[in-house]
């Protein structure tokens, strides 16, 4: 069973199938650009086709956007299913993406980062472990049929996390406070799960009626109409438990 408030990637959405289906070919296609791009030892000319090439094609996907305020067509803000989130996204071209299921009292994610990711040589930038954990925090957040906006985000480096390994990523609410909730979190290698390479802290807020319409009373859906998110966020969808 799902829990509150929870959706997976790939279900019924509300949206078109072969849209979803061509935005996660799309977004696949693109991250395995990203890598080749860091990871190529391609001659200057095969570098500059390359990038005519891209820019052709940003020519043509250029043709029609959406505004800041308006939300993709497969969106649903209240189920938590982002197409182009950062960390989840199925269409981000920057997302690895992290795959979080529901597990025990909070929730799991499993990842291997690329580099794409890279910080220190062989080991991912300190900055993409932060946003990895503020989204696995908020995602604990709502499986447990919350939510909030980071107020806070603390972390403890307590190790460099290697880049192509798969990783592990847990967190739990320790506190829930009517509108504030405590997450923690930690990352680590799956063949070493329990020695934390990473461990996080947040504080998520649910904003104030008069802060959130003036946050987000502006967003509309794919066609235009007034749709601010009853629970606006961005955090990652969860699988059920077992999935």
């Amino acid at each position: 069973m799902s829990n509150p408030g929870v959706d997976t990637p790939g279900t019924d959405t509300g949206g078109d199938a072969d849209l979803l289906a061509a935005v996660t070919d799309l977004g696949s296609a693109l991250r395995e650009l990203v890598d080749a791009s860091v990871t190529t030892q391609a001659d200057p000319a095969a570098l500059r086709a390359a990038a005519a090439a891209a820019r052709q094609v940003t020519a043509g996907l250029s043709r029609t956007r959406r505004a800041r305020t308006e939300l993709p067509a497969l969106d649903d803000p209240v189920r938590f299913f982002r197409v182009y989130n950062p960390v989840s996204g199925i269409g981000s071209a920057l997302a690895p993406p992290l795959d979080v299921r529901a597990e025990g009292d909070g929730v799991v994610g499993e990842v291997v980062l690329g580099l794409a990711y890279e910080g220190p040589p062989s080991f991912v930038h300190g900055g993409v472990s932060a946003l990895l954990m503020d989204q696995l925090l908020g995602a604990a957040t709502i499986a447990r049929g919350l939510w909030g906006m980071t107020v806070h985000l603390e972390l403890d480096y307590r190790g460099p996390v290697p880049l192509e390994t798969m990783l592990v990523l847990r967190a739990r609410v320790t506190e829930d406070a009517g509108r504030k909730t405590v997450v923690t979190g930690t990352i680590a290698a799956a063949a070493e799960p329990e020695r934390a390479l990473v461990a996080a802290s947040g504080v998520f807020v649910v904003p104030r009626p008069d802060r959130s319409e003036a946050l987000f009373g502006a967003i509309t859906d794919a066609v235009g109409r007034h749709a601010p998110p009853g629970r606006p966020t961005d955090a990652t969808a969860v699988r059920p438990a077992g999935d």
